[in-house]
């Protein structure tokens, strides 16, 4: 996510990612820090997945379906949900 973040940034793009924390989180943290990605949707102009060749997350789906429904643009870096 950082390499994406940087091209992205050096293009001109204003990102908004999540945040990455290194400390183990409750349970209602994880909750809150759902919703400030939400938000972070709600502010984008599009939304950039980026995908290591790994299966999307429960999360993640979540996330996509949350901007499809919000009219956002999604693209992906990497293999799109359903490739190999």
């Amino acid at each position: 996510m950082r390499a994406v973040s940087q091209s992205l940034t050096l293009a001109g793009a204003i990102v908004l990612m999540p945040a990455e924390i290194d400390a183990p989180i409750t349970a209602e943290q994880k909750i809150a820090l759902g919703e400030l990605h939400l938000r972070r949707i709600d502010l984008a102009d599009r939304v950039v997945v980026v995908n290591q060749g790994e299966h999307f997350g429960e999360s993640t789906l979540a996330e996509i379906a949350y901007a499809e429904a919000a009219d956002k643009p999604v693209t992906f870096v990497g293999p799109a949900y359903g490739e190999a």
